[in-house]
């Protein structure tokens, strides 16, 4: 079993992560600034408060673990203003990983982010512009720092999320001509997450999740 760091872990996909992981049967190190508020109960769990763009704090927490989720969000009301929080911690992230030894990195970025912004339709390309392309734009660089690294990445961007169970009828599409659109449950996004944890199929690849 490995020793996780969920970076992101107190909600959305890196809740459910955590919690996908800890069924697993891995041992779980939870990273957010709100970490002493994840309402799990599980031995394997262990609560880390920190800051993604703090380099003491992200050293630190990289001590011991195998792998590495980032699973960073930034709320709705924020995304009208200039978004940095992507590539700031991940330009941290990436060279304390490389300093530390830990080699394997799975970041949670989104459909449009990348070279899958190509696959937008032409309809969804203003309002996504409009609403998220602040945020994407910082994706593209936090995605492009981790590529230039030495790290064994796997980039998993999710389509539309939604509530709900996970349900494990999700397509991981793997080729830009099949990129596309779609919903998916966070819970699904952490189900892959953890497959490839278990079971690395995609490393060094970009993937697409959608029902």
């Amino acid at each position: 079993m490995a020793h996780v760091l969920v970076i992101g872990a107190s909600k959305g996909i890196g809740l459910e992560t955590t919690k996908a992981a800890l069924a697993a049967g891995h041992r779980v190190r939870a990273f957010a600034r709100s970490a002493a508020g994840i309402g799990l109960s599980d031995p394997s769990l262990e609560r880390f408060t920190g800051d993604a763009v703090n380099a003491a704090d992200v050293a630190a927490a990289l001590d011991g673990v195998d792998i590495v989720v980032q699973a960073l969000g930034v709320p709705t009301r924020d995304l009208i203003r200039p978004v940095r929080l992507f590539s700031e911690a991940t330009n941290l992230l990436v060279p304390a990983m490389e300093t530390a030894g830990v080699k394997r990195l799975i970041a949670v970025t989104g459909f449009g982010a990348g070279d899958s912004r190509d696959a937008i339709g032409l309809l969804q390309q203003l309002p996504f512009r409009l609403v998220f392309g602040r945020a994407y734009d910082d994706k593209d660089a936090q995605e492009m720092r981790i590529r230039r690294s030495s790290l064994n990445w796997t980039l998993v961007r999710p389509g539309v999320l939604t509530p709900g169970a996970a349900t494990g009828r999700y397509k991981v599409l793997t080729e830009p001509a099949s990129w596309r659109n779609g919903l998916i449950s966070r819970a699904d996004v952490a189900g892959y997450i953890v497959a490839q944890i278990d079971h690395p199929s995609h490393e060094r690849k970009a993937v697409v999740l959608v029902r």
